[in-house]
């Protein structure tokens, strides 16, 4: 009888530890994504974009723990440039999204008199 009315919590706590896993592996997934973005746009000679080819490329072999992926346009500032990778992260419960949305930010290389 003990087991009857454990066993559905047991469930519970299981389900929700794996959906934890799966949200902060996606949220891992996506900043790796923007730093790898920034890091290829902020070299020196680097042409506007390559860091968003190079965020894509990262993101096809990283699997499927982020769905519905956008990646950001490169956004400049007076020293640096930015970029916000964003998505879904795998659901276990049928009808529920989980959001997520990591950005980095970086100071463009260049030389100085």
């Amino acid at each position: 009888m003990e087991l009857a009315i454990i066993f559905p919590a047991l469930l519970l706590l299981i389900f929700g530890a794996i959906q934890a896993a799966t949200y902060f592996a996606a949220r891992t997934v996506a900043l790796t994504a923007a730093q790898t973005a920034v890091t290829v746009e902020r070299m020196y000679d680097a042409e506007v974009g390559d860091g968003r080819a190079a965020a894509e490329d990262f993101l096809a072999g990283a699997g499927d723990w982020l769905t519905e992926v956008e990646v950001s346009d490169p956004v400049y500032t007076a020293d640096g440039v930015s970029y916000t990778v964003s998505g879904e992260a795998l659901s276990l419960i049928p009808g529920t999204t989980w959001r997520v949305s990591q950005s980095a930010h970086g100071t463009l290389e260049r030389f100085t008199p």
